[in-house]
């Protein structure tokens, strides 16, 4: 077994007594003392929850063809983008189904700024390159330069605010500055990925532990990963290798809104299309369970004692109880009887929309 990578802020989770599990090639902190549930109450209480992600990757996009060569590598349509504007988006393979999702930052027509998913990293890139060779750009990954923080809750901007040059209050959502963080060169967006206010940090790696250290002493606390999870899971946001994946296109995943199939051909764009018109192979759903349980990831989704589905993401809400997301046989995805097997019992569940409960990211 190979070793694990490590943030350059790895010994500060040590000593503040984050347990380490491997986690996409690194070792991340999965949770700290005071445990995942009261992380996740602070970042959803109005506090500032302060996330090492710097495990994702960061790739520069520059060259007079950036913009036709996004376009044929994504699925969004990168050419409404405008300089400081963020894309949600996805790369896909011939089949249609995704390689990864990412985000698009646009800095001016002939630079472009992606930021993908930690296990891809490598995958990504590669293909990335591949794509690249038909067009006049350069691809440069980034990401071992990098150091990529969280700021998430009611609390990140005033918390943030004293580090940054840019005034944050005129970043809107889904937008960035380039701006300087603790006096380091970087970018400042207001995305995330817990369906509260906040802002994503990208700075160079030496500056990292000076910004970390600050935002905590201005009132933010770490947060791990598996509070991270429970709060994106309550937004129903997908997560690369449960609700996506290399066996489902953007149809099955309800992701059809950030694949433009009017701007013109893209990988993968004429299997979405027939895929489309076929009609989904699977449907994704919302569940949420009527009967006592916490359903996981793989539990079975069955109706009147037939598996019609399974789950791709469960837990217990706080604010919502046993919910869940999963792919079902379409159709059962609008009718009839649901249940989740939990420990060889058939628990009711009901079908319902994300998010779970309501998000307050700032639009």
């Amino acid at each position: 077994m190979s070793a694990l990578d490590r943030t350059p802020l790895y010994r500060e989770h040590v000593r503040l007594g984050g347990r380490m599990v491997p986690f996409a090639g690194f070792e991340m902190p999965v949770q700290y003392p005071d445990g995942a549930l009261k992380e996740y109450h602070f970042v959803r209480d109005g506090g500032a929850g302060l996330f090492d992600i710097t495990h994702m990757g960061q790739v520069r996009v520059t060259g007079a063809e950036a913009l036709n060569y996004l376009q044929y590598v994504t699925t969004n349509d990168v050419s409404k983008l405008t300089d400081g504007q963020v894309q949600y988006s996805a790369l896909l393979n011939d089949a249609g189904t995704f390689i990864d999702d990412i985000t698009t930052y646009r800095i001016s027509d002939t630079e472009y700024y992606l930021c993908i998913n930690a296990a891809n990293r490598h995958k990504d890139v590669a293909h990335l390159l591949e794509m690249a060779a038909d067009f006049d750009v350069t691809v440069a990954d980034e990401s071992d330069d990098t150091t990529l923080l969280a700021l998430q809750g009611a609390a990140a901007q005033s918390v943030l605010q004293p580090l940054v040059a840019a005034e944050l209050e005129s970043i809107g959502y889904y937008r960035f500055e380039i701006t300087t963080v603790d006096g380091a060169p970087g970018i400042v967006s207001r995305t995330g990925y817990t369906g509260e206010d906040g802002f994503e940090i990208y700075i160079p790696n030496k500056a990292a532990l000076g910004v970390w250290e600050k935002l905590l002493a201005g009132g933010a606390k770490p947060i791990g990963l598996a509070a991270r999870d429970m709060l994106r899971t309550e937004m129903g946001y997908a997560l690369y290798g449960h609700e996506i994946g290399d066996t489902v296109t953007p149809v099955e995943a309800k992701l059809m809104w950030i694949t433009k199939l009017d701007k013109g051909e893209f990988i993968g764009s004429g299997a979405v299309m027939a895929r489309k018109q076929a009609g989904p192979a699977k449907r994704l759903v919302a569940l949420k369970l009527t009967g006592r349980g916490i359903p996981r990831e793989h539990y079975k989704v069955v109706s009147g004692g037939k598996v019609v589905g399974e789950v791709t993401s469960g837990m217990h809400s706080p604010a919502a109880g046993g919910v869940a997301i999963a792919y079902v046989d379409p159709a059962f995805a609008e009718t009839g009887e649901l249940a989740i097997e939990i420990r060889g019992k058939a628990v009711p569940a009901e079908r319902t929309a994300t998010p779970f409960v309501p998000s307050r990211v700032r639009k």
